[in-house]
């Protein structure tokens, strides 16, 4: 396999910000009542991780040292910016269903991470794929925690009635507990499929 195939590789299995190195709880216990959100809150970060990954590769060797950190926040709350206008702009029922959780990607410590960890110590492709594929597995892991909740919690897909009228929702399931039940029975199915791997 290919290094970029390799980056795409890991984010979304190997190295899945939810599910391998608990990354990024905030967002995904507080936007994941829906599939709908999930995705939505995914692919807001995908766009900006992918972004500000290419721009700190791009500025690595203008950066000083002493500043990268600053830098680095600096440049991703451009993208937050950017991506916050657009999405008023063209999705206002998301951005509105998202609300302060789409200003608070700036401080996600998944995207700062990425900047620290690779970006700012490979080149511009590698690091668009670095943040590909971190971006959609992050994504990926929203959608299914979102639309496990929402099926258990409101008998719902996306927005749709799924479950019969006479399923009984367990309203739980898109309340906070709902979420790190959620979030820990996958956590556990993952970690097992890793150790029975090895």
């Amino acid at each position: 396999m290919s290094k970029l195939g390799e980056r795409l590789k890991n984010g979304i299995f190997d190295e899945n910000v939810i599910f391998i190195q608990a990354l990024a709880m905030c967002p995904t216990l507080a936007v994941t009542t829906s599939a709908k959100n999930g995705i939505g809150m995914g692919l807001a970060s995908t766009v900006v991780l992918i972004g500000s990954n290419l721009v700190v590769s791009l500025l690595r060797k203008v950066i000083p040292d002493k500043v990268r950190i600053p830098s680095f926040i600096v440049i991703i709350a451009s993208f937050v910016t950017l991506l916050q206008f657009l999405m008023q702009g063209f999705v206002p029922s998301l951005y509105k269903s998202l609300g302060i959780f789409i200003p608070l990607i700036v401080v996600n410590c998944m995207i700062l991470g990425r900047a620290e960890a690779y970006a700012s110590k490979n080149g511009p492709l590698g690091s668009i794929f670095d943040g590909l594929g971190q971006g959609l597995g992050f994504a990926v892991a929203l959608t299914i925690i979102g639309a496990i909740r929402e099926l258990l919690g409101a008998g719902q897909l996306f927005g749709a009635q799924i479950m019969p009228t006479t399923w009984q929702p367990a309203i739980i399931m898109i309340l906070a507990p709902g979420a790190f039940f959620t979030v820990g029975i996958l956590m556990a199915i993952m970690n097992y499929r890793k150790l029975k791997k090895n």
